[in-house]
């Protein structure tokens, strides 16, 4: 269990480094494209590179973020459950999870296959949707993993609320 879940926030971290340079990406690219208005040079395509950016930035710290429990949590109604009845709950809804994510994973994925046969591109700068698609794929599913990992924990009795 314990290489399991190393393997899982090792993954999760290296997802959420890139949010983390997409979001540096972000702040940058709009504060020279709102000093370059000034001198009349926009940046061409800031609007897709941001939205691209910014979809990596959600799906790819989502992992991380679940894993650190850095997520809202509103839990004053289960934590008056006995602790049999809020292991039930955390299990039940970590297979839900589970159950979205997977959904979702293997959508985008699918997703972003279709798009790379279809050669679908951004508007402006001609920017390929499918890399976006397809790590957001991967995104999910690393939730997924992450969602298991929690599960063994809540088995494990290692898991704390």
């Amino acid at each position: 269990m314990e290489r399991y879940i190393s393997f899982v926030r090792t993954l999760s971290k290296f997802a959420n480094v890139i949010a983390g340079i997409s979001i540096c990406f972000m702040i940058g690219l709009t504060v020279l494209d709102v000093v370059l208005r000034g001198f009349r040079k926009p940046v061409p395509g800031t609007y897709e590179l941001v939205a691209f950016s910014g979809a990596l930035v959600i799906g790819l710290a989502l992992p991380y973020t679940s894993l650190g429990k850095g997520h809202v949590l509103v839990d004053f109604l289960i934590l008056s459950f006995p602790s049999p009845v809020r292991k039930v709950f955390n299990i039940v809804t970590r297979l839900m999870g589970i159950g979205l994510f997977s959904v979702l994973g293997l959508s985008l994925i699918m997703l972003a296959l279709d798009l790379r046969r279809t050669g679908e591109v951004s508007l402006t700068l001609q920017l390929p949707f499918y890399p976006i698609a397809f790590a957001l794929g991967l995104a999910s599913i690393l939730q997924c993993l992450v969602l298991v990992g929690q599960i063994m924990m809540v088995i494990g009795g290692k898991y704390d609320e």
